[in-house]
């Protein structure tokens, strides 16, 4: 129950911090939206380049999907035009867009959380967050941006082609060096953040992994405090959300069961969106105690005690 109470009190200190400095919020919201415009940049040419039909048409979109991918099937255009393919292969023009596109989304992804991070721990270090600043900084790594972009593409893109051509053993083991791989990669962004002597992707990777080693302590019970913390939410919103229909059945208020779904399922969401954001800051407060061996503000070093066992 001590953990446990532990693990509340981490959880509600990285809400702390996302109440204290509110702009956290919206470094999340520029990724994705950066992202979709990025990708409709990418395929808005493919999309709509001439075919000799209309937009809006079937035929349009059928002569679109064979310029991308090798086919095989019969056409059958007869009065209404319809065709019926299957996919043998991307053809290799399309292979070499879409890998063009993989890594563009990866580098803007990546360029957004350094900025994220380093607002992170200006925060945790009582500093103002600003998101021009964290924009100006993250310009200022471009180079560690995309080396590290380059080298974790190549790495998920073979793991992921290894594990399509196994059998299912094969998939497994990929499968594990791919979490395995991730795991390790946790770290990163705040190394790039720290890291002022190499933009060397290798030695961001083995000194991330190196900082999660020395923080490995009770399967990081941090984590689990910040999922335990938002099961209890969870539940509570169920409790109200049953509650609310059958007050409504009661009451022959249909109405309000549509209502109290759709503010049930808006709030789920925006919850979600809180806590991924809350789970960053608590990332960032492991790393600077990996790194430092002091929990920042408003973190505790009794916290720590119970969280995690530091490695000398």
């Amino acid at each position: 129950m001590d953990k446990f109470e532990r693990s509340w009190q981490l959880f509600k200190t990285s809400l702390d911090v996302i109440w204290r400095d509110k702009k956290l919020l919206l470094f999340p919201i520029l990724t994705t939206l950066f992202t979709i415009i990025l990708v409709a940049l990418f395929l808005m040419p493919v999309a709509f380049e001439r075919t000799g039909y209309s937009y809006t048409s079937a035929q349009h979109w059928q002569a679109v999907g064979r310029s991308l991918y090798v086919t095989d099937g019969t056409q059958n255009w007869g009065a209404t035009h319809s065709g019926r393919f299957s996919i043998r292969g991307v053809r290799p023009l399309a292979a070499g867009y879409f890998a063009v596109l993989y890594f563009a989304t990866m580098f803007c992804a990546t360029f957004f959380n350094v900025a994220f991070y380093q607002q992170i721990l200006n925060a945790l270090a009582g500093q103002a967050v600003s998101i021009m600043d964290g924009l100006r900084f993250a310009i200022s790594k471009w180079k560690a941006i995309l080396l590290w972009t380059l080298f974790a593409g190549a790495v998920g893109y073979i793991i992921k082609m290894l594990e399509q051509r196994f059998g299912w053993i094969g998939q497994w083991i990929m499968k594990l060096i791919g979490a395995a791989w991730s795991v390790a990669c946790v770290f990163v962004i705040p190394v790039i953040i720290t890291e002022q002597e190499t933009s060397n992707p290798l030695v961001m990777l083995k000194k991330s992994a190196l900082t999660l080693k020395q923080t490995w302590g009770e399967s990081l019970i941090g984590y689990a405090g910040l999922g335990f913390g938002n099961a209890i939410i969870a539940v509570l919103s169920l409790v109200w959300l049953g509650g609310t229909v059958a007050v409504s059945m009661a009451l022959h208020f249909y109405w309000m069961i549509a209502v109290a779904v759709v503010l049930w399922l808006a709030a789920l969401i925006f919850w979600s969106y809180v806590m991924n954001v809350a789970s960053q800051i608590f990332r960032c407060a492991l790393f600077l105690y990996a790194s430092q061996g002091t929990m920042p503000h408003p973190y505790t070093q009794e916290m720590a005690a119970i969280a995690w066992r530091k490695k000398s």
